[in-house]
């Protein structure tokens, strides 16, 4: 996939719709120095592009009876394309799994899981998730707390002038 070629406006306006998808067209336009109807033609144009890939509320798992955070790590028997691909839509398929991650290495997906209470999340991973075909180990760890949780992009590494991404070190120094 090719790059696409931002300039220091698009960038703003990613970064304060990452920090706050409600936002108005209005304020937005407002923060990123522009009036809104160029505005709101660049944020279609970015949603059109696909860098904007949609937007979504972050919900308090707990608050709502979602108890229980854990990853599985699974191992396969076979990578070939079609296996990897057919455990992919098993994970999709599932809502218990709420992120997917083919990996390299030791474990070929990371998952990560919500259920309302351990005993959601063990009848998934005995009854789903292990009896799947090609499924050859499971490995899971429950989640104490989480710390952070960052969306998307780490937009603030990018140089808005030239759209090129800072390593972390320079970003760190400037």
């Amino acid at each position: 996939m090719r790059r696409a070629r931002l300039d220091a406006t698009d960038w703003r306006i990613l970064r304060a719709l990452q920090e706050d998808g409600r936002i108005t067209n209005v304020e937005l336009a407002r923060q990123v120095g522009i009036s809104a109807p160029p505005c709101l033609r660049r944020v279609r144009a970015l949603e059109e592009a696909g860098i904007i890939e949609g937007f979504t509320a972050r919900l308090a798992d707990k608050a709502l009876g979602f108890d229980v955070t854990a990853f599985a790590m699974v191992g396969l028997h076979s990578q070939a394309e079609a296996d990897l691909i057919a455990f992919e839509e098993r994970a999709r398929s599932s809502p218990i799994v709420r992120d997917c991650y083919m990996l390299s290495g030791e474990i070929d997906f990371l998952l990560k899981c919500v259920a309302p209470d351990l005993s959601a999340f063990q009848e998934f991973i005995i009854h789903e998730l292990t009896a799947a075909p090609n499924v050859a180990s499971v490995k899971t760890s429950l989640v104490i707390r989480a710390s952070k949780h960052a969306a998307g992009v780490p937009v603030e590494l990018v140089d808005e002038g030239s759209g090129a991404v800072r390593t972390t070190a320079r970003a760190r120094t400037q």
